[in-house]
């Protein structure tokens, strides 16, 4: 067995320094630049996103838009001291901020119910998008925002930057040209930090924030702080771990691990066939109430199984001929032959650059992104399975041409709306 070691802080270290003088030429020109209106400015926005963007010499980050305004201010100091002075728009309503001309794109920070609502209104408005992962809360809603995009022919970035990580983009490459054999089984693992939590008395709601806007598409609730986040906070909110907003670890990081799952297996623009799951929510009692552990067993077409829990952080390719393992730690091989190779004209590579860059590029030369709304919405659909199974029991067959369930009519019941209720045994 071999460990190569290439981590992702290893990957990133290679990155543009976070601010860029405002006295750049060339290809930043401000003729050339791409103009950036970021709507969610919470934790994920300001600590990652805002900062990669503001790096970029060819794009402007020209507004900001949050329904908490101490975030939004926050977010619009960070720009206007990125670019050494003034100018930054904010905007209280993301219908606004589409509706200024002067925005050629937009990336979506929010949480997770706002996804496709805001990214099908700024397709409409003729944006181009990217949007956190997850895209989607239902399979519905993912066929909707794909069909969307290509009809307005807008550029859509699904914004996962596991295909931008050494470790991960490699394991996919090496799988997609035979150096392990035939893929027979791949497992793909997620972290355990979902946890329960009491039921929640109703607070009065801050003033900063504006409740009812942050809801938005969400079922009506009393406003308490562990259903938002915490005020004047970048702390891990609290609607991460409630089902009327997100769905909690088996969406969050499955989007990104069953990514890379389907890319190594070549399906992603289709999917599984057969899934089956078992899972344990939160007790009936609790307040958050997503998933606290599953497992889920699903079949290709091609015959390739995957199985997806909670594990760890990683995704193991298994074949005839050896297996592949890639993590955050680096990537484990057996055999060691595995690696030992030289690329020819018929090898198979990979698209490898980052997600924000990826973006950007195919904003400027109208071509498709490295993960496009469909392989957003194809891979956020394997999770759908799984919680699907976990509520409705059974091996479940699946029609990825036609996206139903061939075999339960119960199951075809959530496509078109997320698991709003736990399944409890």
């Amino acid at each position: 067995m071999s460990n190569l070691n290439s981590t992702r802080r290893g990957f990133l270290s290679g990155a543009a320094p976070l601010f860029v003088p405002s006295r750049v030429f060339g290809a930043g020109a401000p003729s050339n630049r791409i103009t950036v209106g970021l709507i969610g400015v919470g934790r994920q926005c300001l600590q990652v996103n805002l900062k990669q963007f503001v790096s970029m010499p060819d794009v402007r980050v020209a507004a900001v838009c949050d329904v908490d305004s101490w975030r939004m201010e926050n977010a619009r100091k960070q720009v206007d001291l990125a670019y050494g002075g003034h100018g930054c728009r904010t905007f209280r309503d993301y219908k606004d901020l589409l509706a200024d001309k002067s925005i050629d794109a937009v990336m979506i920070s929010t949480p997770d119910h706002w996804h496709v609502p805001m990214s099908i209104d700024a397709a409409e408005a003729g944006k181009d998008v990217s949007c956190e992962k997850p895209l989607t809360r239902s399979i519905a809603e993912g066929r909707r925002l794909a069909d969307t995009v290509k009809r307005h022919k807008r550029v859509f970035r699904t914004d996962s930057e596991f295909r931008s990580i050494t470790t991960f983009h490699a394991a996919a490459e090496w799988v997609r040209n035979g150096r392990i054999g035939e893929l027979k089984t791949i497992r793909t693992g997620v972290p355990k930090s979902d946890v329960g939590c009491p039921m929640q008395p109703e607070m009065p709601v801050p003033a900063e924030l504006d409740y009812e806007r942050w809801q938005g598409p969400a079922p009506r609730a009393p406003y308490t702080e562990k259903r938002v986040h915490t005020p004047k906070s970048y702390d891990r909110p609290g609607w991460m771990r409630h089902l009327h907003y997100c769905d909690g670890m088996v969406t969050n990081w499955g989007a990104h691990l069953n990514d890379i799952a389907q890319w190594g297996n070549g399906t992603d623009h289709t999917g599984p066939v057969e899934v089956e799951a078992r899972g344990e929510y939160a007790p009936a009692d609790s307040f958050w109430n997503v998933l606290l552990d599953f497992e889920a067993h699903y079949r290709y077409a091609n015959g390739v199984q995957l199985i997806y829990k909670m594990d760890k952080p990683y995704i193991r390719f298994e074949g005839t001929e050896g297996w592949i393992e890639a993590s955050y730690e680096g990537i484990q091989v057996s055999p060691s032959k595995v690696v030992d190779y030289k690329t020819g004209p018929l090898w198979t590579r990979l698209p490898f650059k980052t997600d924000k860059r990826d973006f950007i590029d195919a904003v400027k030369s109208r071509g498709q992104t490295i993960e496009d709304a469909e392989v957003g919405h194809r891979t956020t659909t394997v999770c759908h399975l799984a919680q699907i199974a976990i509520q409705v029991g059974g091996r479940l067959e699946w029609d990825p041409v036609r996206e139903r369930f061939t075999n339960s009519e119960a199951a075809n019941q959530f496509i078109g709306k997320p698991v709003h209720a736990p399944r409890h045994s």
